[in-house]
């Protein structure tokens, strides 16, 4: 018998996004009610009216990086009624450049949006998800978190760090209820990606998934009775396995492809 999800209400941040959009529409569809956190009010609404029932949902608009609107937004989940039972911390930034050309503006943006925010958004919730049977948090991490991928230094650090922080949360809360999932991608066909982005994969020969393979994973970890993490993608799936046993393999097979890293982060490839 599938479970009643009606009365489970899922704040999904960053739900505009291509990822985010994805999660939303299936989540809808299988009976949830969110709470869309996002930064624009008007592709927030015009989601949130794409949705099935669209008046049981809800728009929240806020720039989850000012501690100010974090808080306010952490208020209004208190104040919606029968609170939230689930956190997606989807929001998230990338970045493809070399370390020497990524300037302190640009390392504070991504790890504040991929790493800070998460874990402080997480924290002030915890009171709130403990409170509900479906307690559950789901961080979505990237394949670069496991992999060490020259142009992503930055990006794969915020994402390591997420994964970091969902393993020791996980053991934190192992007798406490609140489930926590930990889901990475490998490249995902968004907006996110930069045309230097697809235009890298194509040259090295990178798979990358539908938003909606993305979604499809994500409800299954929500379904699941118990704390889990999945990867999503082959050879990557095998490329992390070898990366934690056997790095230096690793090392020499993108060495080998760094000068078209280079060239590409340059923007020196036609």
């Amino acid at each position: 018998m599938a479970r009643d999800t009606s009365a489970t209400t899922v704040l999904l941040t960053g739900a505009s996004g291509g990822i985010g959009s994805a999660i939303a529409h299936l989540l809808a569809e299988n009976g949830y009610t969110l709470l869309l956190q996002g930064r624009n009010p008007e592709r927030l609404d015009n989601l949130r009216l794409s949705l099935p029932d669209p008046e049981r949902h809800q728009s929240m608009v806020a720039d989850l990086t000012d501690p100010t609107q974090r808080q306010a937004l952490v208020e209004r989940c208190r104040a919606t009624h029968g609170g939230v039972d689930v956190l997606i911390n989807n929001a998230g930034v990338s970045q493809f450049a070399l370390l020497e050309d990524i300037d302190d503006a640009k390392l504070r943006e991504v790890l504040d949006t991929n790493l800070l925010v998460p874990i402080a958004l997480t924290r002030d919730l915890l009171p709130l998800l403990s409170q509900s049977p479906q307690g559950a948090v789901v961080n979505i991490g990237s394949a670069f978190g496991h992999i060490g991928h020259p142009g992503f230094c930055l990006y794969g650090a915020s994402k390591a760090g997420l994964h970091g922080f969902s393993e020791a949360l996980r053991r934190e809360q192992g007798n406490r209820g609140v489930r926590v999932h930990y889901l990475a991608p490998r490249a995902v066909d968004t907006t996110l990606n930069t045309e230097a982005v697809k235009n890298l994969n194509r040259a090295l020969g990178n798979h990358s998934d539908a938003p909606e393979t993305v979604a499809e994973q994500c409800l299954k970890l929500l379904q699941s009775g118990s704390s889990s993490r999945r990867f999503i993608g082959w050879p990557e799936r095998l490329f992390i396995k070898v990366n934690a046993l056997l790095p230096t393999v690793v090392d020499s097979a993108l060495t080998k492809k760094l000068p078209v890293v280079r060239e590409y982060a340059a923007g020196k490839a036609q």
